[in-house]
């Protein structure tokens, strides 16, 4: 196996009871039969892929709720991810999970089994707040979920926190971040709300109480300097953490690196030939058709080319370590590339150290207008380098 080694993504569709109102996830409600047959055909799905011998170094459980599965689930999929994919003994693997839905028994039983990382999904420290967002659990149930994870060995701990969500001020923001940052955590996730349309918030959006533009972008700027003092530095977007904390499997995302996603509405990168370039998968948002296929894998959507210079920059800009322009082929687009990075950087939209390009706290508030116009340099240099 020369090949890289990919990141194995499982998609667990599975929630205790409804969505919450702000959530497009794939996901269903949790019952005890399908769940065991979602756990087989999962199995099977990893014994079958076709896309030839792989290893994996990173398992991410993602959902919906995967800790809804149960330690004997969990194991049976950790089991069989280790058996096809040559799991190395420092594999990452990563289980969400919703502080209601542990146990102290159930985080022993998976730290013993193999997991090392636990992603729980807090959104807020306070109560008022997590009622506003349909959330089933208190703050004190979620400082006991991450008690509980510690406790149980856990070394990697991540926590969600939500910005700019229905009542949330500046003062309940502090209030939050000081919660987590507290807390046995190595990790932080905090991203700002996205109406998302289909889902109840949208529907009611008028009714909620939100706040504007100009407050999102104080609280999200207000977060990340307010976690950036507590030690956890920024290393995306939207991702905070420790040193030696940061989520080896999604950085694997942002960096154009090979990911298979098993499981209605997962997503795959997997490269080809000299592995500059490659396709994207998708299976379709379906359970029923996942579980009833003869073959699952004849579901798969083809969703075209990945991996060109232009997603690598898009993704790339979303972290601190940025873009590194001389890995380009061409020093016409090297230079245009540099030359709107720079023409940027006087707003104090990116900056550049070197050759290599990202953007600053403000750069990555406004990371859509600032990516573009990066992209339309590249994009136009690269097109002279076609052409020639």
């Amino acid at each position: 196996m020369d090949r890289q080694p990919i990141g194995l993504y499982l998609h667990i569709p599975f929630c205790r009871r409804g969505k919450c109102p702000y959530c497009d996830f794939y996901s269903l409600p949790f019952g005890e039969d399908l769940a065991d047959a979602y756990t087989a055909a999962l199995i099977e799905a990893m014994a079958t892929q076709p896309f030839g011998p792989m290893q994996a170094d990173t398992v991410y459980f993602g959902g919906g709720t995967p800790s809804l599965l149960g330690a004997r689930r969990l194991d049976a999929l950790l089991e069989a991810a280790a058996r096809f994919f040559a799991l190395p003994r420092d594999c990452e693997v990563t289980l969400e999970a919703n502080p209601e839905s542990v146990t102290p028994e159930l985080l022993q039983s998976l730290r013993r089994s193999g997991f090392t990382r636990v992603s729980v999904g807090v959104q807020s420290g306070v109560d008022s707040e997590l009622a506003a967002l349909g959330r089933p659990h208190t703050a004190r149930q979620a400082r006991q979920a991450i008690e509980w994870a510690y406790q149980a060995g856990f070394a990697h701990i991540s926590a969600d926190l939500m910005l700019a969500i229905p009542g949330q001020g500046e003062e309940s923001l502090r209030q939050s971040v000081s919660f987590l940052t507290g807390l046995p955590v190595d990790h932080i996730s905090a991203y700002l709300l996205k109406i998302e349309e289909g889902t109840s918030f949208a529907q009611r959006r008028r009714d909620l109480s939100l706040p504007d533009e100009d407050a999102s972008a104080d609280l999200y700027l207000l977060g990340s300097r307010l976690l950036e003092e507590a030690g956890f530095p920024r290393y995306e977007i939207s991702n905070f953490a420790k040193p030696g904390g940061q989520c080896r499997h999604n950085l694997k995302y942002w960096r154009c690196q090979p990911y298979l996603g098993l499981g209605p509405a997962a997503h795959s990168y997997l490269p080809q030939g000299d592995g500059t370039k490659g396709r994207r998968y998708a299976f379709p948002r379906d359970l029923k058709a996942f579980l009833t296929a003869e073959n699952p894998f004849a579901l798969l959507e083809d969703q075209g080319e990945g991996g060109g210079w232009e997603e690598r920059l898009m993704l790339a800009l979303r972290l601190e370590e940025g873009f590194d322009a001389k890995t380009l082929p061409d020093p016409s687009a090297r230079r245009a590339l540099l030359c709107k990075a720079k023409e940027l950087a006087t707003r104090n939209l990116c900056q550049i150290r070197g050759e290599v390009i990202s953007l600053t706290g403000e750069g990555m508030l406004l990371s859509n207008s600032v990516t573009v116009a990066l992209l339309e340099a590249l994009e136009s240099g690269l097109e002279n380098y076609r052409q020639q």
